[in-house]
């Protein structure tokens, strides 16, 4: 009679009344309970880092700022808080100085956002027809944005200086006079936003040019066809199309102008610098925070400030919604 051998690795089944059934059972229980768990928690894992650094260093100092803009706090004893409430608010608001920094901040912010946005649509619009070596040109154009802003401002205080200065010397070589920048009201605004522009308009270009190069070609076809020209296509058919973007480079333009600070300060550098000039011509709100805080070691009235550009970021910022809002609303 013939018997069969078992082969090697052959399966047996296991012996009446294994555990091996419930063991897989809670096995699979807690692996699916694991992968449960894995697909709810990792897109917080993974979103985690940003929010505690953003904990760390953006919402802790914010609130921190905001409790010692209620204390009297000096550079010299910060260990020593004295409670005064709205006293430091109260303080700046009633300061001539803080009115000067909130107009030239203002001021300056006006003279060099809308020529840099003009001139960056602009140099946009040319960069988005087919050039020889674009790659170059568009890096040429965002050079000035890698250029530091200590860089940029001190080349630029040579050129502005009243005393052997490039542009002075081209304008008496031309017979137009002798002008001293830094110390007029209005020269020095000019020159503070004649580097504004020369650093962000490169930036602001490309931005453009990505939005433009968005923008569908068959509207253009469509335009050429009913006997639009260039600039009659630009005006209706590649502005339309650009209305959010030019609203978020006012947004983000806007916010550079309130935070104006390596511009005025290296302008004349030293003790006027820390300033604003010499009647506070220049001075802007950054400038003014560190002279309060750096330079007289008062640091509530300092953290004051900076709640106060704060609040007119926000007015800013809310103007800038209700304007796009109204845009849009009638563009439909």
């Amino acid at each position: 009679m013939a018997t069969s051998t078992p082969t090697r690795d052959a399966y047996t089944p296991p012996p009446r009344g294994s555990q091996r059934e419930p063991v897989n059972a809670r096995r699979q229980t807690w692996r699916s309970r694991l992968w449960r768990f894995d697909d709810k928690a990792s897109p917080y894992a993974y979103i985690a880092p940003f929010f505690l650094v953003f904990g760390a260093f953006g919402l802790y100092p914010l609130i921190y700022t905001g409790w010692i803009a209620l204390h009297r706090v000096e550079m010299t004893g910060m260990d020593q808080m004295e409670w005064v409430g709205w006293g430091n608010f109260d303080r700046i608001l009633h300061d001539a100085e803080f009115w000067t920094a909130v107009t030239n901040t203002f001021l300056i912010g006006v003279m060099s956002t809308v020529p840099q946005l003009l001139v960056a649509l602009g140099l946009a619009h040319l960069l988005n027809y087919k050039l020889r070596a674009s790659t170059f040109w568009r890096t040429i154009i965002l050079t000035p944005y890698a250029t530091s802003v200590a860089s940029a401002a001190l080349v630029f205080a040579l050129v502005f200086r009243a005393d052997g200065g490039l542009l002075n010397w081209a304008l008496h070589f031309v017979g137009l006079g002798h002008t001293n920048w830094a110390n007029g009201a209005w020269t020095s605004k000019i020159a503070i936003s004649v580097i504004v522009i020369w650093r962000w308009t490169g930036y602001n270009t490309l931005i453009y040019l990505a939005a433009m190069q968005a923008v569908p070609t068959d509207l253009y076809e469509a335009a050429s066809l009913d006997g639009a020209s260039r600039w009659q296509q630009f005006r209706k058919v590649t502005i339309p199309s650009l209305r959010p973007t030019i609203l978020f480079t006012i947004v983000i333009s806007t916010i550079g102008s309130m935070q104006l600070f390596g511009e005025p300060l290296l302008l004349e550098g030293g003790t006027l610098g820390a300033t604003g000039g010499n009647e506070n011509q220049y001075e802007t709100l950054s400038v003014y925070l560190y002279n309060y805080g750096w330079n007289l070691g008062h640091l509530g009235p300092a953290a004051a400030v900076a709640w106060a550009m704060l609040a007119l970021l926000l007015i800013i910022a809310g103007i800038n919604w209700l304007f796009g809002r109204f845009v849009r609303t009638s563009a439909v």
